[in-house]
C-alpha cells in the first residue's frame, strides 16, 4: 500500500484514512482531513497558511533542496519483480530515512543558531528603554521576602507553644499516660466500685453481729 501526501498541507495520508476528490478532468486530489478539503474548496493558497508544509518550505523553515527528498518522487516505470532487488530497496529506504532525519536535525540547529544572543540583545534593549520594569521586579521580590519572613515567624511561634514531646523522659511519658487513663475512666466503673464497697461494708457488719 502506498502512503500518499496531502495535496493541501503535505502531511502523509495513510491507507484507510483521509479522503479522495476527483475533479471533472479525472485528476485526483488526496486530503488527510476535512480541514484541508474545505480549505481547498474555498480556493485558499496553502503558501499563505502557516500550518502547511508549503508555507514552511517557502519561509525557509524546512529543507527544500536535498538528494534524499528526490527518492520519494513517484516513478511510473514498470519493473519486473526480483526478491534481491526488493530486499536491497527496503534496506536502502531505511538507510535513506536515517540520513534524512540527521540532515533535518542539522538544518534545524543551523537555523536556530544565534537565537539566544538575539533574544538577549532584545531583552537588554527592552530594559534600557523601560527601566521601571526593574523596579517592579524589585518590589515583587521584596513582597516575596516579607511573606517568607512572616511564615517563618509563625512556624517559630507554633514550635514554641507546642510542648516538645521528644525531650520528655520515659517516666514522664508513663505518668502522663496514666493521668490520661484516669481522666478517661468511665463513670459506670466508679458506680460499680461504690456498690461493691457498700456490699463489703454490709457483710462486715453482719459478721460483727
Amino acid at each position: 500500500m502506498r502512503v500518499y501526501n496531502c495535496h493541501f498541507c503535505g502531511s502523509p495520508c495513510y491507507p484507510g484514512h483521509g479522503m479522495l476528490f476527483v475533479r471533472n478532468d479525472a485528476k485526483e486530489f488526496r486530503f488527510c482531513r476535512s480541514k484541508c478539503h474545505k480549505n481547498f474548496k474555498m480556493k485558499r493558497n496553502p503558501r499563505k497558511l502557516k500550518w502547511t508544509k508549503a508555507f514552511r518550505k517557502a519561509a525557509g523553515k524546512e529543507m527544500v533542496v536535498d538528494s534524499t527528498l528526490s527518492f520519494s518522487a513517484r516513478r511510473n516505470v514498470p519493473v519486473r519483480y526480483n526478491r534481491d532487488l526488493v530486499e536491497t530497496t527496503l534496506q536502502g529506504m531505511s538507510r535513506i530515512e536515517e540520513i534524512r532525519l540527521k540532515r533535518e536535525r542539522a538544518f534545524y540547529k543551523n537555523r536556530m543558531r544565534g537565537n539566544k544572543e538575539r533574544q538577549r540583545e532584545e531583552d537588554r534593549k527592552l530594559v534600557e528603554n523601560n527601566p521601571e520594569l526593574l523596579r517592579m521586579r524589585d518590589v515583587e521580590l521584596a513582597r516575596l521576602a516579607e511573606k517568607e519572613r512572616a511564615q517563618d515567624e509563625l512556624s517559630d511561634l507554633e514550635s514554641i507553644e507546642e510542648p516538645d514531646l521528644l525531650d520528655l523522659s520515659e517516666d514522664e511519658m508513663e505518668e502522663s499516660d496514666k493521668k490520661k487513663v484516669k481522666q478517661n475512666k468511665p463513670i459506670s466503673i466508679k458506680i460499680r466500685n461504690k456498690k461493691m464497697s457498700k456490699k463489703h461494708k454490709q457483710s462486715d457488719a453482719m459478721d460483727l453481729d
